[in-house]
């Protein structure tokens, strides 16, 4: 179980930065 936890928190911060990045992309237009 530990390693699937591990595995989605990956997954949820990934995301996060994606959603980041694309703000600041757009904000730096």
């Amino acid at each position: 179980m530990s390693r699937v936890v591990k595995k989605r928190r990956k997954k949820m911060r990934k995301h996060k930065y994606r959603k980041l990045r694309k703000r600041t992309r757009h904000s730096r237009r």
